[in-house]
């Protein structure tokens, strides 16, 4: 999201001395916002952010060398020549959040953030393609939503933006808050409230506190977004209400909400949803396959209503969604005599995202002979509750018809055990073992799922996958 040179000017020298309180030995324009020097484009201000495992001074030289207008810092590397263009201030990263600050406040656009225990990127990339629909849009990159992520994004912010998305994430209490009214949205969605992070949660109630600080930070006469159809929606409101909110929109198959479900066609690669906006018919197709995609595109076009926008114009938006990297992005993978499909679910995971994976996996088509198989990694962060929830993933994978199940991963062993013997595939201690049995196993006409937590490095099964194929074709639609 770091905006070549020649686009509109985000921040001269003056306006970031005056954001940050810091002083500048050079004047100097900036167009983008970066704090990795890898991606640094010509006319960033690079900000040498300081962390536990690397130090950004140590690569401002590299920033600059690759056209960085000027970099941010508290410390002046020893290498630098005594002309180079720094930003000194006393710390980068709370100098980052006062120049995201800044940003926020100069800004006429309307923002929208966006928080839940699944589809939170989803759902601000829907809403990045529906909202750009109607008008100059940005949005957080990537899954760019803690501490520094926030910030970053704000900073980024355009000028000429009327719309913009910010993802807010968290996984202890109190983290959201501060976030929240750092972008004081004028629109907040929590898509919704799941069993993830209980490691550091005593239960989900205790999940959705800290997912409704998200309401702390909103615009006076903002909007909350909820899930009407969500156990803790009566909890979800009584939060938001005590942080002043008073405005709300719903979403869900609940016959009271706003913006209600009235059916939908689901296929393997897409859905065909229809509903009421405020009672008032809409047909759309959803480029995306799954149910629960499908309730979150109606938490998208929620937030539309919220700002009292063009919900027809921008439901047409969603029949031109591509699947993310590692949540649910498609690949045909070719084989000597025939190919077979890999689902790539390798990004993250928990108990809901995994039950609603393998329902697509269900849906999947495969070729003459070919077999369903899912291949799941530990699901992490869960606490007392990890093996129960493991457990728990027997049936909805019996359900969806899945052929196969390869699993790996301590807490995973006791799913493979639970699992009917013609469903048990193999167990492997990780990842890096896994993937030479799976690849190993797969044959023309199957359809693959792979999914597991970050930590769980799935990513690895997905590459051996990949490289069975000397030319993978990415399939267009897809998750």
């Amino acid at each position: 999201m770091s905006p070549a040179s020649g686009s509109e000017v985000l921040w001269t020298a003056a306006e970031a001395v005056a954001a940050t309180g810091g002083h500048c030995n050079a004047d100097w324009s900036a167009t983008g916002v970066s704090i990795d020097s890898r991606s640094c484009q010509p006319g960033d201000l690079f900000i040498a952010l300081a962390g536990p495992a690397f130090d950004g001074h140590d690569y401002i030289k590299k920033a600059l060398d690759a056209g960085a207008a000027a970099a941010m810092a508290h410390r002046r590397p020893d290498a630098l020549g005594a002309d180079a263009p720094l930003l000194m201030v006393g710390d980068t990263l709370e100098a980052l959040t006062a120049l995201g600050a800044a940003g926020r406040a100069r800004s006429e656009a309307r923002l929208v953030a966006v928080t839940g225990s699944v589809g939170k990127t989803g759902a601000k990339e829907a809403l990045k393609a529906c909202l750009g629909a109607l008008g100059p849009t940005t949005a957080s990159a990537a899954s760019f939503n803690n501490h520094w992520g926030v910030p970053l994004s704000l900073a980024r912010l355009p000028r000429s933006a009327i719309f913009g998305v910010f993802e807010i994430g968290m996984n202890h209490p109190g983290e959201i808050g501060p976030l929240s009214r750092l972008v004081r949205p004028d629109v907040a969605i929590i898509t919704t409230v799941q069993p993830v992070h209980l490691a550091h949660f005593r239960n989900v109630l205790e999940i959705a506190d800290a997912k409704a600080e998200i309401f702390e930070g909103m615009t006076a006469q903002g909007v909350a977004v909820l899930n009407r159809d969500h156990p803790l929606f009566a909890n979800l409101t009584e939060r938001a209400r005590a942080c002043g909110v008073t405005r709300f929109l719903t979403f869900g198959r609940h016959p009271e909400a706003d913006v209600r479900l009235v059916d939908c066609s689901l296929h393997a690669t897409c859905s065909a949803v229809e509903a009421l906006v405020r009672g008032t018919p809409i047909e759309y197709c959803l480029s995306l396959p799954g149910e629960h995609l499908v309730i979150n595109s109606l938490g998208v076009l929620t937030v539309v209503a919220a700002l009292g926008e063009d919900v027809v114009k921008a439901a047409k938006a969603l029949s031109g969604l591509a699947p993310l990297k590692g949540r649910g992005e498609r690949h045909e993978i070719a084989l000597p005599d025939g190919a077979f499909l890999l689902i790539d679910e390798s990004y993250n995971a928990n108990p809901t995202s995994v039950k609603a994976a393998v329902a697509v996996l269900g849906r999947a088509t495969v070729g003459a002979g070919g077999r369903r198989i899912a291949v799941l990694g530990d699901m992490l962060e869960l606490g007392p509750a990890a093996r129960a929830l493991h457990l728990g993933l027997a049936k909805p994978l019996v359900d969806s018809g899945s052929d196969l199940v390869f699993t790996c991963g301590s807490e995973m062993a006791a799913l493979h055990e639970a699992l009917p013997p013609k469903m048990r595939a193999q167990h492997a201690p990780d990842s890096q073992a896994l993937a030479a049995l799976v690849a190993a196993a797969v044959r023309p006409g199957d359809a693959v799922m792979v999914k597991g937590s970050l930590g769980s490095r799935m990513a690895v099964v997905v590459e051996a996958l990949k490289s069975l194929g000397a030319a993978p074709l990415r399939v267009a639609n897809g998750e």
